[in-house]
């Protein structure tokens, strides 16, 4: 499996690797085959995403950072909060630091996902509000 560095975390690729064919007309046959899986599945995602969500707009990218954000502050803070105690982590503390933490990748996923939902035309964007300057 491949893998890929996205922001702070890492993405394996999920996608069959298959052995070197040798012969070329295999390989087209192969190759077809992917193909027509991998429109099967976009036909498969846009139908489902585009029934619950329909679209999204600026401001529903902007909500998103803006509540991921606010969440990785309140990890972080957090921290350096409990860090000023110059002691180990009560089971508690650390429970609500891996909360916070959750909570912050949860929604860093959440804007991903929806990114490539757009980028894959699984979902459309209409253009929302003007940014606010």
């Amino acid at each position: 499996m491949s893998k890929s560095v996205t922001s702070s975390f890492r993405r394996t690729s999920d996608h069959f690797e298959p052995d070197l064919v040798q012969d070329p007309g295999e390989q087209r046959k192969l190759r077809g085959y992917l193909e027509q899986i991998d429109y099967t599945v976009s036909a498969a995602n846009q139908a489902v995403i585009q029934k619950d969500i329909h679209h999204v707009t600026l401001e529903d990218f902007r909500n998103l950072a803006l509540t991921a954000a606010k969440a990785r502050t309140a990890w972080v803070s957090t921290a350096i909060e409990l860090a000023k105690l110059h002691k180990a982590l009560e089971p508690e503390q650390l429970a609500r630091l891996s909360h916070l933490r959750g909570v912050y990748d949860e929604l860093s996923e959440a804007y991903e996902a929806m990114r490539r939902m757009v980028e894959r035309g699984y979902l459309s964007y209409h253009k929302g509000l003007p940014a606010k300057g």
